[in-house]
């Protein structure tokens, strides 16, 4: 459909499977065989394409397996013929339905059952010593989650790279508001168009007109074919029994594996690249498992950038980690047994943005926290960056409130963040949505000694809409002395899911609401001289649909309604963020 989309999601997966850096103890030991295409059955008989690096000697070898829908590589180069020449069995296998695998490409549908199952043959093999360890990123990272529950011991470690483990809430839900870009853009590039039709290839402002299209139900209708699993996402907008059956929180504590996750600050899994780690570690029915889970957060998009570069901003060359070093380390250490140094490896090591240096921590949130609420406050003119809206730890006493107009025809333009398709990622300029009517700013003095902000972001909101439904939309931004402002972290909140992201409750017009809007997690300094500020304002477009303000249902609505938007900061009404401050 688009090539360099395409392209640019090969890169990706490319990054998160191994850095390009060298390992320089990584001598071959051995000459490698290379068997390509070889076809497992599932359960079913479906036979899904498979390469496997082997070294050339005589015995048993622990086993490194990564499952792919986006091609299982290249047997000529690559992780498979460096992990084989280490004295590692490498199986590379193509999802069903993708690659050379044959069945019917569903995503998230099959990962467990054909990850079990490969599992199984795999363990059956005479080159196989009983041991296992799985690999990859993103939907890779996926494919390793969804079949960890329930594995024997013999799967001694994973290394899911910016992964995903549960589809409703880590991509196509964020608390209440659907993932538009990633899931209507990523999820219409995965789908197999009949050989009589030809996909459009837009670029970037076609894909940004596609997402303005109206129903999204029937947004497919763009592409020329129907995609039924399109459809079948939007119109599924609470986490229900078509959710449960493609996700894995209902099973976290069946993981026995020690889980070396990894993430950045700017991916579209930050959050719950930790979630899930702590998750594991509280609920595991295995010592190993809740004793060895390890999350490394560094600060990137969705891969690891070794040029320090990211978004707007360079964090310099000690940003940078040796990827395969760690993950040879790690492996090495789980399934040979060789004592390194992944024994004195903390739970968590952390990149810290601003002052730019890694740290290691034991507990996230950590323990030392002191969460510090930041109020707003304003004269009753807090629009665009040159309103009268400020931040500070004082208290509101009688203020009057904000008002701003949203107008789902004219949304904020997403500029940055945690992305993945369709929209800008990382640190980004927030010039272009400061200087809108609709965007509510609220600016701290220049700080006299730097802010240490780790750990969960949370906006407190008292509100009030004309509408029957709307979205609240927050994001922390660093201000640079000489005026440019970087987002932090973000979060929405779609009104009706105020209460519970399982049952709709629409809002009385007028009437003012408390909402807590997650804005997720960061380890970012603001500086001397930086100011913290905080954007308010209805819309993220298109890395979230517009809320068309009607009040019908999820992903049915052709019309939209503009919606008068009241944010209150008095005694009553104290809005504040809720700031994870390190001493």
């Amino acid at each position: 459909m688009n090539k360099r989309l395409l392209q640019i999601l090969q890169m990706s997966l490319a990054l998160c499977l191994a850095a390009s850096l060298a390992f320089a103890g990584a001598a071959k030991t051995y000459e490698v065989e290379v068997r390509a295409n070889v076809m497992v059955p599932m359960r079913d008989g479906i036979p899904l394409s498979t390469n496997i690096f082997l070294p050339k000697a005589e015995g048993k070898w622990p086993v490194l397996l990564t499952r792919s829908p986006y091609g299982k590589g290249d047997e000529k180069q690559g992780d498979g013929l460096y992990y084989a020449a280490r004295g590692y069995v490498f199986v590379s296998q193509d999802c069903r339905g993708r690659g050379a695998s044959k069945g019917q490409w569903q995503p998230f549908v099959n990962e467990a059952p054909d990850g079990q199952d490969t599992h199984k043959w795999i363990l059956e093999q005479p080159w196989c010593n009983g041991t296992m360890g799985t690999v990859g990123g993103s939907y890779v990272g996926f494919t390793q989650w969804a079949a960890a529950p329930g594995a024997g011991a013999y799967l001694k470690a994973m290394v899911p790279v910016v992964p995903l483990v549960d589809p409703y809430s880590d991509i196509a839900y964020i608390d209440g508001a659907f993932g538009e870009a990633l899931m209507l853009g990523w999820g219409s590039l995965m789908s197999f168009p009949p050989a009589d039709v030809k996909a459009p290839s837009w670029d970037g402002p076609g894909w940004l007109k596609a997402y303005r299209a109206l129903p999204l139900c029937e947004w497919d209708g763009l592409l020329g074919y129907k995609v039924q699993y399109l459809r079948d996402w939007v119109a599924h907008p609470v986490y229900d029994s078509y959710w449960a059956a493609r996700g894995v929180r209902s099973r976290r504590q069946e993981i026995q594996a020690p889980i070396l996750a990894v993430g950045g600050w700017y991916d579209i899994f930050a959050k719950t690249t930790l979630d899930h780690v702590n998750a594991v570690k509280a609920t595991s029915r295995s010592s190993q498992a809740r004793s060895h889970q390890h999350a490394l957060m560094g600060p990137w998009t969705h891969g690891i950038s070794d040029s320090g570069k990211v978004g707007d901003l360079d964090f310099g060359k000690v940003s940078a980690v040796n990827f395969r070093e760690i993950q040879t380390l790690w492996f090495d250490h789980w399934l040979k047994a060789e004592e390194n140094s992944v024994d004195n490896w903390s739970p968590f090591r952390i990149f810290v943005m601003g002052r730019n240096v890694w740290r290691d921590e034991q507990t996230w949130p950590l323990e030392r926290t002191r969460y510090t609420k930041y109020y707003l406050h304003s004269k009753g003119a807090a629009q665009t960056r040159d309103g009268d809206g400020t931040l500070s730890m004082a208290e509101p006493a009688d203020e009057p409130f904000d008002e701003f107009l949203y107008d789902p025809n004219d949304p904020v333009p997403t500029l940055g963040g945690c992305n993945l398709f369709g929209c800008p990622a990382g640190p980004k300029d927030q010039t272009a949505a400061e200087i809108r009517k609709d965007v509510l700013v609220f600016t701290s003095e220049p700080l006299s000694a730097e802010v240490e902000v780790t750990g969960p972001v949370k906006l407190v909101l008292y509100a009030a809409t004309s509408a029957r439904d709307t979205d609240w939309t927050a994001k922390l931004v660093d201000v640079h002395p000489d005026g440019r402002p970087f987002n932090v972290c973000d979060g929405i909140l779609r009104a009706r899911y105020r209460d519970s992201l399982t049952e709709a409750r629409l809002l009385e017009p007028g009437k003012a609401y408390r909402y807590e809007i997650d804005l997720w997690v960061t380890s970012s300094v603001f500086l001397p001289g930086h100011r913290i500020r905080v954007e308010i304002s209805s819309s993220n477009f298109p890395r979230f649909d517009r809320n068309l303000n009607t009040g019908e249902p999820c992903g049915t609505g052709t019309n939209w309604t503009k919606a008068t938007q009241t944010v209150y900061h008095d005694a009553e009404h104290s809005s504040y963020i809720l700031l994870p401050v390190i001493p």
